[in-house]
C-alpha cells in the first residue's frame, strides 16, 4: 500500500531543479500513505516525472521500492495496492519464459512482467486485487493510469495550465496537486451541489474543475501528441449484474452455502498473505464476523481483531464484537471512546479527506484505524457485504412497502408527504413515545419518519432510489450558480433497467455509494495512519458469485444477507449474531447545538458565506437557526455544508 504522484508536461522540462523540488513536495504530501521510503523517476526531454511513497507490505526489502522499471526497459510504474494472485501470474509467465529470473518477490515486479507479456488490458483482466497505478511507456511516450474493479484505491487526474505550458497531473490524492505551480484550484460549483445531495462528490467528478476521478474498472491513456484522455473499461459491474443475474442454480440450500463459503475462503486465503503483521476489524456484525471466522479458520495462530466501543450504553456494540472474538478465540483488543474523543477528530477531517466528505462515520473509522495501527500494518474489513447481499435497510423497506405505496394515487401520496414534513421532529418523537408506551425504542425515529415522507411521492424505482440516498433533494437552490450533474448515475439507471428493483438498487450502490463513500472513507482514514485495509468481499469472484445469485438467497423471510448468514452460522452460534442492531450513531445533531456550536457558527458566519460566494447565505442561516431552535433536524445537510466550509478554510483560506 502506497501513494504516488506525478505529472506529464506538454513541453520538455527546462528547469530541472524546479521540477525536482515540485515532485519532492508532491511526494512529501503523501508521506502518510507510505512512511517507509520514497522514490523518483523522471525523463526531462519527454516531460514525465514520477514520485512515490512506500508502505512496504510484500517484499519489504529495497528490491520492492518504486518507481520500478520492467526488465526490458519498456515500462516504468508507480503502483498503489496489492495483486493477490500475483504468484499465480508468475507461474503463467514462467511457462512462456522458463528461464525467467525474478529479482524480487514483490507484486509490482509481477505486474510489470505481465504487462510486457500480455499488455495492460489483458493483465488487468487476469489480476485479482486492489490497485491504482501510473505506467509510462518509454517507447511510444504514452502514460496509462488504471484503477481496480470496485474502486478500493483512489486515482485523480487532469490537465492544468494554459497554452503550451499545460501539465497533466495525476496522483493517489489531491494533496500533491496543491504542490504544483500549474494547479489552478478552481472549485467546481456543480460538484458542490452533488456533494450536498450525496455527502460525497460522485465520480468521475472532483471538487476541482478539470480534475477527475478515474472510474473503477477503467484505464485512461494520454500523451503529449494525443492530449485528450482516452478512457477504456476492462471490467463492468453493470454488465456482470445484467448479463449474469439469477444464473446460479443449486440443488439445495446447503450446496449454495458450500459454494459461497468456498468462494469467500479463497478470497480470504489470498488476502491474509503479507510480510508484516495482519489483523481485522470486528464489530460483531454479519460481515466482519464472517471475514474473521474465515481468517481464523485458515490461520495456525490467533489472529488479531479490533473493536471500537462507546462509553454510552445506548450506542455501544463492542460487547458483540468481544463475544464473537471469544468464540473464535482471536487475539482481541478493544478501544473505548467517549464523545470528546470523537470531537477531537473533527478539526483533522479536512486533512484526511482532501475534498469535502460528509459521512460522519469517518470519525470512528479513523479512530479504529489508528488503534489497529498500533499492532498491525494490514487490517481486513467486512465492507461490501451490504451491497452484495441486500444488507441496507433501504432494500428491505423497498421490498416491504414499495409495491403497497405504488397502489396509492401519487396525488394523495404527495399530500401525505407535505403534511408529515410540516411536523417538527420533537413532536414526532413525542407522538411516537406516547403511542408506543415504551414497547420498543428506535434511534433517530423522527429522522427516519421525515426521510420516509420525502420518498412518498416517488414516481418509480429510480426516483425512489435517488430520494432514499439524498441528504438534500434540492441542492442547487443552496449553491450559487451550482447545477447538479448526475450523468453517471442516470446512465446506469437506464442501463440496468432490466433488473428487479432490489438488484437495481444494489448495483447502483456498488457503482456509486460503495466506491465514493464507503471505500473512500476507509482508504483515507486508514491511510491517514499508514494502515493498509483489505476487503475480501470485493474480490472479483465473490462479487460475480453474489451478482449471479437469485434474490431469494439474499433476502428471505425478511432476513437480509440470508446466504451469508448461513455461512457464518457454521462458525459462530446464531444467538451471537441474531440480535437487534442499534448501530454506532454519532449524535451530530446534538453536537451542533452544544459542543460544536461555536465551531459551526464561525464557519456559517453570514459575512464569511457572502465573501466566499458559494452558498446563498440566507438559506444556509435559516436552516442553521431552525436546527438550533429544534423546530427541524438539519444535521445531515448542515454537516455537509460544514465539511465543505472546513475543507475550504484549510485548503484555500489558509493556503
Amino acid at each position: 500500500m502506497c501513494g504516488f504522484a506525478g505529472y506529464l508536461s506538454s513541453s520538455p522540462i527546462n528547469s530541472i531543479s524546479q521540477s525536482r523540488s515540485m515532485i519532492q513536495a508532491m511526494t512529501d504530501s503523501l508521506v502518510h500513505r507510505g512512511p517507509n521510503s520514497e522514490g523518483f523517476w523522471q525523463n526531462y526531454p519527454d516531460g514525465i516525472v514520477l514520485g512515490f511513497r512506500r508502505l512496504a507490505i510484500l517484499d519489504t526489502s529495497p528490491k520492492g521500492n518504486q518507481p520500478m522499471s520492467s526488465p526490458n526497459g519498456l515500462y516504468v510504474i508507480v503502483f498503489n495496492g496489492e495483486i493477490y494472485n500475483h504468484l499465480d501470474l508468475r507461474k503463467e509467465i514462467q511457462i512462456n519464459q522458463p528461464n525467467k529470473k525474478w529479482f524480487s518477490s514483490s507484486d509490482t515486479e509481477t505486474l510489470l512482467c505481465a504487462f510486457e507479456q500480455w499488455g495492460v488490458k489483458q493483465t488487468l483482466k487476469r489480476s485479482l486485487g486492489m490497485f491504482s497505478f501510473a505506467l509510462w511507456n518509454t517507447q511510444n511516450k504514452v502514460l496509462t493510469l488504471g484503477r481496480d474493479r470496485l474502486g478500493e484505491k483512489p486515482l485523480y487526474y487532469g490537465w492544468q495550465g494554459r497554452d503550451d505550458k499545460q501539465v497533466f497531473l495525476f496522483g493517489s490524492e489531491l494533496k500533491p496537486f496543491h504542490c504544483h505551480s500549474s494547479f489552478s484550484k478552481e472549485i467546481d460549483r456543480n460538484s458542490i451541489s452533488s456533494f450536498l445531495r450525496h455527502s460525497y462528490i460522485p465520480a468521475p467528478h472532483s471538487i476541482y474543475s478539470g480534475i477527475n476521478k478515474l472510474l473503477p474498472g477503467h484505464i485512461v491513456e494520454v500523451s503529449v501528441d494525443n492530449p485528450e484522455p482516452k478512457i477504456y473499461q476492462y471490467w463492468s459491474a453493470s454488465a456482470s449484474a445484467i448479463d449474469n443475474s439469477n444464473t446460479l442454480f443449486f440443488p439445495d440450500d446447503a450446496s449454495a452455502t458450500d459454494a459461497l463459503e468456498n468462494t469467500l475462503k479463497q478470497s480470504v486465503s489470498m488476502q491474509i498473505i503479507a510480510d508484516v503483521p495482519i489483523g481485522a476489524f470486528l464489530s460483531g456484525g454479519i460481515d466482519s464476523s464472517a471475514i474473521v471466522s474465515l481468517m481464523q479458520e485458515q490461520s495456525n495462530q490467533r489472529i488479531q481483531t479490533f473493536t471500537i466501543g462507546f462509553n454510552h450504553k445506548e450506542f455501544n456494540e463492542a460487547d458483540h464484537g468481544k463475544a464473537v472474538a471469544q468464540h473464535l478465540n482471536t487475539d482481541h483488543a478493544e478501544l473505548y471512546i467517549d464523545a470528546q474523543d470523537l470531537l477531537d477528530v473533527v478539526p483533522s477531517l479536512p486533512l484526511l479527506y482532501d475534498e469535502p466528505f460528509g459521512d460522519s462515520s469517518q470519525i470512528p473509522t479513523y479512530l479504529i484505524s489508528k488503534f489497529a495501527k498500533e499492532s498491525v500494518t494490514v487490517a481486513l474489513s467486512g465492507d461490501g457485504g451490504d451491497e452484495l447481499f441486500c444488507g441496507y435497510n433501504r432494500y428491505q423497506i423497498t421490498d416491504k412497502y414499495w409495491n403497497k405505496l405504488q397502489a396509492i394515487p401519487p396525488s394523495f401520496r404527495k399530500v401525505m408527504a407535505k403534511a408529515i414534513l410540516k411536523l417538527p421532529p420533537k413532536l414526532i418523537e413525542q407522538l411516537f413515545n406516547f403511542l408506543n408506551q415504551g414497547q420498543a425504542t428506535y434511534s433517530n425515529f423522527a429522522d427516519k419518519i421525515l426521510k420516509g415522507a420525502n420518498v412518498l411521492s416517488s414516481k418509480d424505482t429510480p426516483s425512489l432510489y435517488r430520494r432514499l440516498i439524498s441528504a438534500e433533494k434540492n441542492p442547487d437552490s443552496f449553491v450559487i450558480q451550482g447545477f447538479e450533474t448526475n450523468e453517471f448515475l442516470d446512465f446506469n439507471l437506464h442501463a440496468a433497467s432490466k433488473l428487479d428493483d432490489l438488484s437495481l438498487m444494489m448495483l447502483l450502490d456498488m457503482l456509486t455509494y460503495l466506491p465514493d463513500d464507503i471505500l473512500t472513507k476507509v482508504d483515507r482514514a486508514a491511510m491517514g495512519v499508514s494502515l493498509e485495509t483489505r476487503v475480501p468481499m470485493l474480490d472479483k469472484n465473490v462479487v460475480e458469485f453474489a451478482q449471479n445469485l437469485s434474490l431469494d438467497y439474499k433476502l428471505r423471510d425478511g432476513k437480509s444477507k440470508w446466504l451469508l448468514r448461513e455461512v457464518l452460522y457454521r462458525y459462530v452460534p446464531k444467538e451471537l449474531i441474531e440480535r437487534p442492531k442499534s448501530g454506532f450513531a454519532i449524535p451530530i445533531g446534538e453536537w451542533l447545538r452544544a459542543d460544536l456550536r461555536e465551531w459551526a457558527d464561525a464557519l456559517l458566519n453570514e459575512n464569511i458565506l457572502i465573501d466566499q460566494g458559494f452558498f446563498h447565505p440566507e438559506k444556509i442561516r435559516e436552516r442553521w437557526h431552525q436546527h438550533l431552535s429544534g423546530t427541524h433536524d438539519w444535521q445531515h445537510f448542515l454537516w455537509n455544508v460544514l465539511m465543505f466550509q472546513s475543507w475550504y478554510e484549510n485548503f484555500h483560506e489558509n493556503s
